[in-house]
């Protein structure tokens, strides 16, 4: 296997509903998108949205829809100053706020909001990496 990821598929109830939400955060919907499912282009790596029960489906696995599903997605920003003003913005369009922007005991600026599905993202500053211009993470 090669080290790297290529497509996250996140399983929404709402496809439509989900896709805006991405919309307002500063996504651009692709044009490959339909109304099964959507697509984002996220510096090299896919997001797509598809609906929970359509993924479940895909990969023979049973639908669990409640709780923590073991896993956070990651944005970083370039500076400690933009952090909270993401977690902000994901609020407003629609998420909810998980953790507030506070600094962890390794340093850094973190918090956390959740997709209208509950999707955990971790938004974070951390002084040892730095993100370059296309947002691509190096440290």
């Amino acid at each position: 296997m090669r080290a790297n990821i290529s497509f996250i598929t996140l399983g929404v109830s709402d496809v439509a509903r989900s896709t805006a939400f991405y919309e307002a955060m500063g996504l651009t919907k692709h044009a490959r998108s339909n109304e099964h499912i959507s697509f984002f282009d996220m510096s090299g790596i896919v997001l797509g949205l598809f609906s929970q029960e359509s993924l479940a489906e895909d990969a023979n696995l049973e639908l669990k829809t409640h709780g923590f599903g073991g896993i956070a997605l990651a944005h970083n920003m370039a500076t400690e100053e933009e952090v909270q003003p993401l977690i902000d913005a994901a609020i407003a369009a629609g998420g909810t706020e998980l953790r507030p922007a506070s600094a962890p005991p390794w340093g850094g600026l973190r918090g956390y909001f959740a997709d209208p599905d509950g999707h955990a993202w971790e938004v974070a500053w951390n002084p040892g990496m730095t993100i370059d211009a296309q947002g691509r993470v190096s440290f």
